[in-house]
């Protein structure tokens, strides 16, 4: 019942990247990037940098996809469109395993992509292709889950994955994206709500921020507030130290997941030591358009600067933060 392109390396234009399904044309794909968002954000001839540093477009990024396997795919897309136009509240209203899925989609494909340049380099370089193996692990088990699109699936126990969306109090309706394949973590801002999601860890994230997940909940929040949001799980993402496992059980009608224990035989912490000079130089990433510096940032290391919280330790509202509501870059 399921398709596992790691077990042969299959990342050709031949075959359908999710169903595994022989295809008959090259012609047979799907933009990674929806149109719909391309066309809404005039993003197809933007640049769009990979792993390798070389820089192609959004448009260039695409998957093979049987006809099947599309016509499913378009039904989800419909309604995370009209969702995501709809702005914040129409956004709360989908469920998270169609949230996973729309991001899940989006982040394999870029994967695909970025193994087929491998595959290529590779191939003209005479060498063969060197692979992660924890990597292959867990994008093969991001795929499988993936493969919920297209068949009956049931995750039992706890979600795989952490995701969370706010509401923001943006000037203006423009689109900002990062992720970061290795550790699986996304955000995106457009219209007036941002998202930030880690696709394979069971929650862990969330759990790890529960305070501040607490503090921001149901607030409105400033962009500089949800980067710094994005700044916390990236670094957190990158601070997790598990890979964690899953029992498949593929029966006739239905497919079953269920994570298991990420304690396992490991006795460390679930998350490595917090360094606050390193996470200083992420949020400094994400604060770019402010132009905040790593120095100003962990000026006390003990206390990194927020825009969360005040001194007493409760929420900052948005409109109390004398920043402009800039996008940046």
């Amino acid at each position: 019942m399921l398709y596992y392109p790691f077990q042969k390396f299959s990342f050709d234009n031949k075959t359908c990247f999710l169903s595994g399904q022989t295809l008959t044309s090259s012609e047979e794909q799907i933009q990674v990037f929806p149109s719909w968002l391309m066309q809404h954000y005039h993003l197809e001839e933007k640049p769009f940098k990979l792993l390798d540093e070389s820089i192609t477009t959004y448009k260039k990024l695409k998957v093979p996809c049987s006809a099947d396997t599309s016509d499913r795919l378009e039904k989800l897309e419909e309604e995370v469109k009209a969702a995501f136009l709809g702005g914040y509240q129409e956004v709360i209203k989908l469920n998270k395993q169609l949230l996973f899925q729309w991001i899940g989609k989006l982040l394999y494909g870029i994967v695909f992509n970025e193994i087929q340049i491998g595959i290529r380099q590779q191939h003209m370089s005479g060498e063969a292709m060197n692979f992660s193996q924890v990597l292959a692990k867990k994008f093969s088990n991001l795929h499988v889950m993936l493969q919920s699109m297209i068949k009956p699936m049931e995750f039992e126990g706890s979600l795989p994955f952490s995701i969370n969306v706010f509401e923001i109090d943006s000037p203006e309706d423009k689109f900002s994206y990062r992720d970061e394949i290795n550790t699986l973590v996304f955000s995106l801002r457009m219209n007036n709500f941002g998202i930030v999601a880690c696709l394979q860890d069971n929650g862990a994230n969330n759990r790890y921020h529960e305070r501040k997940l607490q503090l921001v909940s149901g607030k409105k929040l400033h962009p500089i507030q949800f980067e710094e949001i994005c700044g916390l799980f990236f670094y957190s993402a990158y601070l997790f130290n598990r890979l964690p496992e899953y029992a498949i059980l593929p029966t006739e009608e239905i497919v079953y997941i269920e994570p298991m224990p990420l304690a396992g035989m490991d006795t460390r912490p679930i998350f490595d030591t917090f360094q606050a000079k390193t996470y200083g130089q992420v949020l400094e990433n994400f604060w770019k358009p402010w132009g905040f510096t790593l120095f100003e940032i962990i000026k006390d290391p003990e206390n990194p600067m927020t825009f969360l919280a005040d001194q007493n330790g409760s929420f900052r509202p948005c409109e109390t933060i004398d920043l402009p509501k800039t996008y940046g870059d």
